[in-house]
């Protein structure tokens, strides 16, 4: 029998525990409930422990965002399988059937994601995972059902059961072990992307990350960092590029950060243009809070295999904004499509 400990984050986040906690309760009976409370100073821990006693509550000392703050919690738990879930996603009557069924039968694969479709927008899939997330070679990420900020409506299209590259944050599905053999979620990233890379160490050990149709959660999404919040634009800018130093193999790593770099130029410019200044001025940020943890990141990457495969498209940007196309399966040359 496998164990299931659901961890949900918390921080200030009392309304959406009164929204959303109840369900995760009600369709969760086979697994444990935990709150990780990173340092809230709302009343959130009261509430959970006066209306949901069956809930188990881990107040962290501090607000070390989304990799710390589910680190120090994850440490506690004896469960199998970790199931770190966003606060402001919806769960599903038997939603855990599916993920639990994968883990039982498929033991290569050390994590799992369900189909995300948005919360406010029920028939379309939601920006943070939709149905399972790829990167081009330049670590851009982008998801079937999603590709920068164009969204499908979910028509069935990705009712298939299949291998993904990253699955979201907003609801990963981990084993233990893979969880702390691979390194956990790097701190240094406090949040936004730092589930890419944990998924980019599960395949460098050989591991496979699963999307499966049949578990189905609604996703707010932007519950903490919206999309025109400049801190987003500042993370996902410099965390991407710890991805890419962390994981591309060696004879590729020069000329794929040396691009990079070149479209991040663009992509600033690209808001100074439309006058969002401080989004300019926080991808200016993101490169130099990069560069001054270059040598430490540099440091993490000798100690993890790179596989040469990461990629399933050379350039999401050139697909995209050159050549207008907007949905998954319009792209060429995919190893998930069959």
């Amino acid at each position: 029998m496998i164990t299931i400990g659901i961890v949900i984050l918390n921080w200030n986040g009392i309304e959406l525990l009164k929204q959303f906690l109840p369900d995760v309760i009600k369709y969760s009976p086979e697994a444990t409930v935990y709150i990780a409370d990173n340092a809230s100073t709302d009343a959130s821990v009261q509430f959970v422990k006066e209306n949901f006693p069956q809930a188990i509550v881990i107040q962290n000392e501090i607000n070390g965002g989304y990799s710390k703050g589910y680190n120090d919690a994850l440490s506690k738990l004896t469960e199998d399988v970790f199931i770190l879930l966003n606060s402001d996603v919806q769960v599903t009557p038997y939603w855990l059937e599916p993920i639990t069924s994968i883990f039982k039968n498929e033991p290569e694969v050390a994590a799992v994601q369900p189909k995300i479709l948005d919360y406010k927008k029920p028939d379309h899939f939601e920006y943070a995972g939709a149905a399972g997330g790829f990167i081009d070679q330049f670590g851009y990420p982008y998801c079937r059902g999603r590709i920068f900020d164009y969204i499908e409506k979910d028509d069935g299209q990705y009712d298939d059961e299949v291998d993904i590259f990253w699955a979201s944050g907003a609801c990963l599905a981990i084993r233990k072990n893979r969880f702390y053999e691979v390194g956990g979620l790097d701190e240094d990233y406090f949040a936004h992307q730092e589930e890419i890379d944990l998924c980019w160490r599960l395949h460098n050990f050989g591991f496979k990350v699963k999307y499966t149709p049949n578990s189905l959660v609604y996703h707010i999404g932007g519950a903490t960092l919206n999309s025109q919040n400049p801190k987003k634009t500042f993370y996902n800018f410099r965390n991407s590029l710890f991805n890419l130093v962390k994981n591309v193999p060696s004879n590729k790593i020069i000329l794929v950060i040396f691009v990079r770099l070149i479209l991040d130029g663009l992509a600033a410019f690209k808001f100074l243009f439309e006058l969002k200044f401080e989004h300019f001025t926080a991808i200016l940020k993101a490169h130099l809070s990069f560069y001054h943890y270059l040598p430490k990141t540099l440091e993490k990457r000798q100690k993890i295999p790179n596989i040469p495969g990461y990629f399933s498209k050379i350039s999401i940007v050139w697909s995209h904004y050159l050549e207008g196309i907007n949905i998954y399966y319009d792209l060429q040359g995919f190893r998930s499509k069959k």
